[in-house]
Parts: structure tokens; sequence; C-alpha cells
């Protein structure tokens, strides 16, 4: 990636703004990072249209809820808003359908079915990929084992639709940017396309080291380990959970889904099940810790920023978006397993040296992470695009 001046020179480059700018996420039922992602290219344009296949404005932040929202046509189907994914199979179709031919700068944000729109032959359509499809692709094994057997046959035929459809709408994206190198890497691997990496904001405004004092919160201090994410199967809560399991030491776990009620009922008396926790709770949660608990293959991991801005350090597991974020031996650790063993290893190493791990240092680096240096970074990359494609069509 370009450095900081290079990327300001080019965004304040000589370019004629876009005339109408359309926004297509896959679907807006919440707010997490891809919604996130939404509203810093919300901000770089704010006459946007959005448009998605199904929306909740009250899950969605008034920023997002103010703008003009068109739904595909799955919105408008019995129950969409709760069991959209059950109508999978309608979503190519759908974005088939929208009309964005008064578009000149389309940006979709890709993680469920978004890329695959229509657009003009002279309009750049730059496609901003959290992911490609998981379930479809390296997650598919693991999604399929966990339905029923008809379930499981409708969704074998499904998904391999879905993957022809998938890779065949990649020749309409112009331009791929990525949020990690390991998301750049699984493009190329997918779509056989270059990705350049501009990773996702985080709020430093709401993550910072300070504590009551107003100065970091030293390692001495801190009593707890701690996990958050949503409690799914490929986050791997179970493993951090097993890992505590006989340890003379406390792990607070952040965080809902399918797997809650399970792991709360088999949790150690040293392992404490919070739950969902406010966003505005969520500071002092990560000041207050060792170290953070990283065990998934993330395609980014928002939350291990998160964690190191409140000057925590993270014991990440050695693949996936991580190694873009955490430094070996500086702002955390690395394990190279999915595995108990693993994952204590690198707890008794840290146990070791925790002391060595500077909370003002940990949280300088993960300034590098913030919203303002992503719409830089993003406008850059978009620009650039918008240029090529200009250029490809410019009368001689």
């Amino acid at each position: 990636m370009p450095e900081d001046s290079a990327l300001v020179a080019l965004a304040e480059a000589d370019l004629a703004p876009p005339a109408r700018v359309a926004l297509i996420h896959y679907w807006l039922v919440g707010m997490r990072g891809g919604e996130r992602v939404l509203e810093e290219m919300l901000k770089l344009y704010p006459d946007a249209d959005i448009f998605t296949h199904v929306v909740d404005r009250d899950k969605i932040s008034p920023a997002l809820a103010a703008r003009p929202i068109t739904q595909t046509f799955v919105g408008r189907l019995p129950g969409a808003r709760k069991h959209y994914q059950k109508y999978l199979g309608l979503m190519p179709r759908a974005l088939e359908e929208l009309d964005l031919s008064a578009y000149d700068l389309v940006l979709s944000s890709e993680s469920g079915p978004a890329k695959g729109v229509i657009t003009r032959p002279d309009a750049t359509h730059i496609c901003y990929c959290h992911s490609p499809m998981r379930y479809i692709w390296d997650h598919y094994a693991a999604t399929s084992a966990q339905l029923g057997w008809l379930q499981r046959k409708y969704f074998s035929q499904l998904a391999h639709r879905l993957r022809q459809w998938d890779t065949s709408t990649a020749a309409r994206v112009d331009h791929f940017i990525a949020n990690s190198r390991f998301v750049a890497a699984r493009i190329d691997h997918t779509y056989r396309r270059d990705a350049a990496v501009v990773h996702p904001p985080v709020d430093l405004d709401l993550y910072g080291p300070a504590g009551a004092d107003g100065a970091p919160v030293p390692q001495a201090d801190r009593g707890y380990y701690l996990y958050v994410s949503q409690l799914v199967p490929y986050k791997r809560a179970d493993l951090a959970i097993d890992a505590f399991r006989g340890l003379d030491l406390p792990l607070k776990v952040v965080g809902q889904g399918s797997e809650f009620e399970r792991l709360s009922q088999n949790a150690p008396d040293n392992v404490q099940m919070l739950g969902r926790v406010e966003d505005a709770d969520m500071p002092d949660l990560y000041r207050g810790a060792r170290a953070l608990i990283f065990p998934a293959e993330e395609d980014f991991g928002i939350v291990p920023v998160e964690a190191m801005a409140c000057g925590t350090p993270v014991l990440a597991y050695g693949r996936g978006g991580a190694l873009d974020s955490v430094v070996q031996g500086k702002t955390g650790l690395f394990f190279p397993e999915q595995t108990v063993p693993s994952l204590q290893a690198a707890i008794g190493d840290f146990e070791a040296r925790r002391d060595a791990f500077d909370p003002a240092r940990i949280a300088r680096h993960a300034q590098g992470f913030g919203a303002e240096r992503f719409r830089i970074a993003l406008k850059a990359q978009i620009d650039g695009a918008r240029r090529r494609h200009h250029d490809r069509f410019a009368v001689a």
C-alpha cells in the first residue's frame, strides 16, 4: 500500500467528482464491521444512494437510516428481516434487477451477494470485499455439516449454482479492494483477480488506552483475560474456554450466538459468560484485560484492533487477518495451532513476560487503523480506479 503522503496526493489529485454514487451492501439488519465500512463510504459520498437486499432501519445507525435505501425484491418477501438468509438463492436475480443506469460510480460492499449488480459500461464498479462468501467456498463443508439431510441436499445444489454465479460476476467488477492480505489471497484464489488492501476502520474516538486517571492501565493492574466475539462455531470460543479449564486464571467471555447456551453449561468456574455488552462499556473491559484471546481464523478482525487501541495485547491464532494487525512480541503473540496445548503455551509464554508489553506502545500501533486513514486510502483507490476506467472510454 502507498505511504500516507502518496495516498493524500493521489486522493487530492484533480478528478471530477462522480455525478451519482450507489452503495451496494448485502443486507442491513445490524451494525457490525461491514456496516461501519459502509458508514465511512457514506462520509466520502454523503449524497450516495444505498441498495441492499433487506433493511431493518431500527437496527442500523442514524447516518445510514437517514439515506434513501432501496431494497431488492427479497426485502418484500415474507419474514425477510429475520430470515433473509433463507432467500439466498433469489439474491443473484434480485441484484441483477436493480436499475443502476443513472450511477457513474458503484461501490459494492461484499460478504454476502452484493457485487453482482449490472452497471453501465462507462460506470466504475469497485468492490470492497470483506470476504468471498464463506459459506459457499472455504466454509462450505462446515456449513453443510450443521444442516439436516434434506437441507444439506438443497444447499449442495444451491451452493453449486452460487459458485458459478459468484465467479462469473467477478468480471463485472472493475477494481477489487480487500480488507486484509488474507482476503486478497482468497480473492486471487477464488476469482483470479488482484486486489488492493485497505484495512477496515476502527473507532479510535471510542477505544483508547486511558483509564480513570487519564493514563494507560499498566499490566500489573490487569486481572483477567478476555474473549470477544459472536458465539458461533468458527469463532472458536470453545477453544478459549477449554484452554482456561484447569488454569488458575480468569477469563471473561463477551458475546451471544448459537453456541451461548452450550458453552455456558460447560464453562468452568474461572470462566465468566457475560453475554452481550453495550458498546459504551467495552473500552473499560478491554483496558482491564491482561490480554485478548483471539482463536479464530478471521478475514481481518476488528476486535484485536479495538483491544490494542485500549493498550491490550492480543494472543491470536497465527493465520488470517490477525497477521495484518498484531505484531509478534510487541503488540501480542501468535499461537500456531487451533488446539488447547498451543493456546495454553502462548498464555504461559505471555504470563512469563507480560510486563514487557507496554500499553502505550500497543495503543500507538493501533492508531494506524483509524477511520480517517481508512477514508484516505479508500478514496485513493477509488480515484485511481475511476481514472483508469475513464481513460478506457475517453475519446482519442
